[in-house]
């Protein structure tokens, strides 16, 4: 069983930065990919960022967020930058390990105000 550790988030107003961690440990497989989605109130959860060797970038926060991992550690960084309000949402860890499980974070809140 991976497990995924979080940290980062809090509250920032519009055109400010924040960087996420995510640390992964555990399971008995390889990870594969990691990476970040979020849930915004009344939405579904959406795909943000991940990285396998390359990173994928969702249209909303490309030339803004920048992903990056440390492969020894298994931990990924998302530094977001000119955050905007509608960026306001629980950001969620992700890792896929072994043939395709996907393990979750525990959440973290991410709040810009205008």
């Amino acid at each position: 069983q991976v497990q995924l550790v979080e940290s980062g988030g809090g509250l920032v107003q519009a055109g400010g930065s924040l960087r996420l961690s995510c640390s992964a440990s555990g399971g008995r497989f390889s990870i594969n990919a990691m990476g970040w989605y979020r849930q915004a109130p009344g939405k579904q959860r959406e795909v943000v960022a991940t990285i396998t060797s390359s990173p994928f970038y969702a249209d909303s926060v490309k030339g803004r967020f920048t992903l990056s991992k440390d492969g020894a550690r298994n931990t990924v960084y998302l530094q977001m930058n000119s955050l905007k309000p509608e960026d306001t949402a629980v950001y969620y860890c992700n890792a896929v390990a072994g043939r395709g499980d996907y393990y979750w974070g525990q959440g973290t809140q991410v709040t810009v105000s205008s």
